[in-house]
């Protein structure tokens, strides 16, 4: 009769077990409820794919204009044939320039481990369009014709031609206001026209991305530059550009010419030349602000819209929600649920997003000639942005789950 009694008790405490508790075994994943959730409201999920893909797109467009900004601002400095460079102690940017002496350059000349060194002499002047006659400001690059100081193919191959007068080399990638030079040139046509009111041919091209600042580049040798900037007082440069002999280590030489020259110039790394010309445009003007400022936006946007999508199906399925704490599902489990929604939305809408992004990339680089290019850096930066995003709009939209009570069920 005890083993009855204890069989018949073990039966009804393991009934009464299997009745109060959900058999975890059978329960689904969250991830595949999260899915079941967002696919049944299909319109929903379709305008929650839509804005987090809007967020995308203004995120990545942001973040393209802001490095084509850095990229293009250092095309000049990356293609110098030197690995220092030396400037006016009041150097700001390559389009606010300060001069000085080239005997600072020749000085340097005479130091332990120089090779060589070359003058650049930089300013804005005056284009005629040849075609309808508008002036347009152009930056004119004055270069030593023998002196290979740049590391530019077309250059090299055509700077000899810079030793007659009048001459120069124009940039292909310059803005279609120029007029289609770069067309007609290679049409064998020849093209004369004016520069501060001085006539000159066009004898080459060349590629340089015109910048925010600049939007076309013009090259020729220094004498011609100096006919062309009558206004210019001769003995002045703008930049000088300093070879290393091969076995020369950059930072000593660089701590020697820190040592012997003037306090009216300074000398630096090509490499710190294109960082002190990225933090002029970063931080000394609203370019790089702004740009930064509109990923922030794009951000805001995007939390509130997946906010006011998972708002909706927590509120739509709260009932629901109640009914799974009744039955026994702790709110770990159903909050795991909701920001995997997030996390679902989030890669749903990065794809078509990045696709978008990547047209949009081609049509501006099309229309600007901006050096607009995605990278995986960027890929990646964005999509934890957007992860991050919808992670930020699921705790929020969570605080109504709290409400679900199993009481109000019944």
């Amino acid at each position: 009769m005890a083993n009855l009694s204890a069989n018949r008790d073990s039966k009804v405490n393991h009934a009464q077990k299997s009745k109060g508790a959900p058999n975890r075994t059978k329960r689904k994943p969250p991830l595949f409820l999260s899915w079941l959730q967002l696919r049944k409201e299909r319109v929903r999920l379709l305008v929650a794919i839509a804005g987090i893909s809007f967020a995308d797109v203004l995120m990545f467009l942001q973040m393209g204009f802001r490095g084509a900004l850095f990229s293009s601002a250092v095309e000049f400095h990356h293609s110098l044939n030197g690995e220092i460079v030396m400037l006016s102690s009041r150097y700001r940017s390559l389009i606010s320039l300060d001069r000085f002496t080239e005997r600072r350059l020749y000085q340097a000349a005479g130091v332990a481990g120089v090779e060589s060194v070359s003058p650049i002499y930089l300013n804005f002047m005056q284009w005629r369009n040849p075609d309808n006659k508008e002036i347009w400001d152009i930056f004119v690059i004055g270069i030593q014709p023998d002196d290979q100081v740049m590391n530019l193919p077309d250059v090299q191959a055509s700077q000899q031609q810079l030793r007659e007068p009048d001459t120069a080399l124009f940039n292909r990638g310059s803005r279609t206001e120029f007029g289609p030079i770069a067309r007609r040139f290679q049409a064998r046509e020849v093209i004369s026209t004016e520069v501060n009111q001085r006539q000159i041919e066009i004898r080459g091209l060349f590629q340089l991305s015109p910048t925010f600042g600049i939007n076309a580049y013009l090259i020729t040798s220094d004498l011609n530059f100096l006919r062309m900037a009558r206004f210019r007082q001769g003995g002045l440069i703008d930049v000088g550009v300093i070879k290393l002999q091969p076995n020369a280590d950059v930072e000593t030489v660089l701590a020697r010419l820190q040592s012997r020259l003037p306090n009216d110039v300074k000398v630096m790394t090509k490499a710190d030349y294109a960082k002190a010309e990225v933090a002029f445009w970063n931080a000394s003007t609203p370019v790089g602000y702004t740009f930064d400022l509109g990923v922030v936006i794009a951000f805001i946007v995007g939390a509130v819209i997946v906010y006011q999508i998972l708002y909706s199906d927590v509120t739509d399925h709260l009932p629901e929600y109640a009914t799974l704490k009744a039955i026994g599902f702790r709110d770990r489990y159903l909050l795991v649920v909701v920001f995997q929604e997030s996390l679902i939305l989030a890669a749903l809408g990065f794809i078509p997003g990045t696709a978008i992004a990547l047209g949009l990339y081609q049509i501006t680089h099309v229309a600007t000639l901006l050096p607009m290019a995605m990278n995986a850096g960027r890929v990646v930066f964005v999509f934890v942005l957007t992860a991050l995003m919808c992670s930020v709009a699921a705790s929020m939209a969570v605080r109504k789950l709290q409400q679900a009570d199993p009481a109000d069920i019944f």
